[in-house]
């Protein structure tokens, strides 16, 4: 099996089906495709079952059926006794899964009737990823017959996705199959990775079925597995005539004095990126407080726009962070107005938590300062505050998928977006997408997104383009996730970060 962090990219089910015509057309048999597959799962199902241990396989009339048939020819050679149903009737399969099951000699059983109890694994060859509409009815059974099974301890492997789940959202259609693993060919979906498909897949394995690789230049997919093959060569890197200002710096803005933590720990966060200089902007009743818990992060006054516009005048601040603990209202506004506005070569904006709460229902008023400043944006809503911030605008639809949100904000603002989560999306307004891959659920503490914020903003301030270096923070922020544990707090992911990025080195 394969590891998809070094092959990332995303297909939908309707590219997949492009990557498989290509394989084709270049002299690759559909069957032997099939073959191929059914093998993959066969040797998964047999990783996860006891020698000679019976297996119950339930396909469908499509190609995930065909590959079910293959797995099972597979397996009842191998010893393991093989009970198959089948949605359907065996005559009325047609191309490769028509082959396939010809070369299955056992019976395929009515699939209504098979009872899994007492099996030591079932394999999902019902449905594949394009499923286009809810499982209802006799399917609907099977799967809720499945799922008895898992939830009594039972083995489930998935061919390609769970039955129900949509490979291209992630979204669950009525009814899904509840697998221990799935094994999907070629590339991951992103229905792999969103959720709740990706809670739905359990184990997923990736597997290679002779498709050549060529066939991703004819797809040319916009998706990928955040990871970092996909942004690891805009990593900075400091050479011997490298000074702090080279490596850039950044300013972030500090909440009042009671609500300083936040901004600080995006400074830190900054900071330990690599970032040359970090200074928090800090109101006057807050700077005694930020002083005395800052040291390397420096610290500058600033009372009212004007004197906030005099920070921003500084060009060699090559990113600016707003939001993390700075209250919400018309005073925030304002300040991230003047950010926006003021002219900077290469500036980068990270708008987080409370900046976005300001704008709540006027994402095009913002997309429209956004657009008139010129400088890169990335936006940082988790799902409440992305709701606020979007609600009625035009384009952004509240019941679409997470990946299909997120692209359609990215569009709308002109400005990279990125919603949190255990399979946080970034997106940029071309279209390119990332999604998280293994993303500790530790993350889920107060502190934790402002971490993230500064992180964007340090990789920003030393030349990241924003997609790459939203998406490198978002994985940088996993990986310090994991290196700290399960108590961890928001201020320990700063400190593992010089040990991760040694790491990815």
């Amino acid at each position: 099996m394969l590891d998809p962090s070094k092959f990332p990219h995303l297909l939908t089910p309707a590219e997949m089906s492009k990557a498989d015509r290509f394989a084709i057309g270049v002299g690759t048999p559909g069957i032997a495709l099939m073959e191929r597959a059914g093998l993959a799962v066969a040797e998964e199902a047999a990783r996860l079952t006891k020698s000679r241990g019976r297996i119950v396989i339930l396909c469908g009339p499509g190609g995930n059926g065909g590959d079910g048939f293959v797995a099972a020819r597979l397996l009842e050679r191998r010893g393991y006794a093989v009970e198959l149903g089948l949605m359907g009737r065996r005559d009325a399969l047609s191309g490769d899964p028509a082959l396939a099951a010809s070369r299955y000699e056992g019976p395929a059983l009515n699939a209504a009737v098979v009872d899994p109890r007492g099996a030591d694994c079932v394999i999902d060859a019902l449905f594949g990823a394009g499923l286009a509409r809810d499982i209802e009815g006799e399917a609907k059974a099977i799967i809720e017959r499945i799922n008895a099974f898992a939830c009594g301890g039972g083995r489930v492997v998935a061919v390609d996705v769970p039955s129900g789940v949509d490979g291209a959202s992630g979204k669950a259609r009525g009814v899904a199959v509840e697998a221990s693993a799935s094994v999907t060919f070629f590339r991951l979906k992103p229905g792999h990775l969103l959720l709740p498909g990706r809670a739905l897949c359990g184990t997923i394995r990736l597997a290679d079925i002779g498709i050549p690789e060529a066939a991703l230049a004819q797809i040319a997919p916009q998706a990928f597995v955040n990871a970092p093959a996909v942004w690891r060569e805009a990593l900075p890197h400091a050479n011997a005539e490298t000074h702090k200002y080279a490596r850039g710096a950044v300013l972030v803005l500090s909440g009042p004095a009671h609500r300083t933590g936040a901004a600080r720990l995006a400074a830190r966060a900054a900071l330990r990126t690599g970032a040359g200089i970090v200074t928090l902007a800090s109101p006057p009743d807050a700077v005694s407080v930020n002083a005395a818990h800052s040291t390397a992060v420096m610290v500058a006054p600033f009372s009212g726009g004007r004197e906030f516009e005099a920070l921003l005048a500084d060009e060699r601040r090559r990113a600016i962070a707003l939001g993390p603990g700075a209250g919400v209202g018309w005073g925030l506004r304002k300040l991230v107005a003047a950010a926006l506005a003021r002219p900077a070569e290469r500036r980068t904006i990270v708008l987080d938590a409370d900046a976005l709460t300001s704008f709540a229902g006027e994402a095009e008023r913002l997309g429209r300062l956004i657009a008139r400043g010129g400088h890169q944006a990335v936006l940082t809503p988790h799902e409440g505050e992305f709701a606020k911030l979007f609600e009625g605008a035009a384009d952004v639809h509240p019941e679409d998928d997470k990946l299909s949100r997120a692209r359609a904000a990215a569009r709308l603002m002109g400005a990279v977006v990125l919603i949190k989560g255990a399979d946080t999306v970034v997106t940029a307004p071309d279209g390119r997408a990332t999604i998280g891959w293994d993303l500790p659920p530790t993350l889920a503490t107060a502190g934790s997104g402002d971490v993230l914020a500064g992180l964007i903003a340090g990789l920003a301030a030393q030349g990241m383009p924003a997609f790459e270096a939203a998406s490198a923070a978002v994985w940088l922020h996993g990986a310090c996730g994991r290196a700290a544990g399960p108590s961890l707090i928001a201020e320990d992911l700063p400190e593992v970060l010089p040990g991760v990025l040694r790491d990815l080195a």
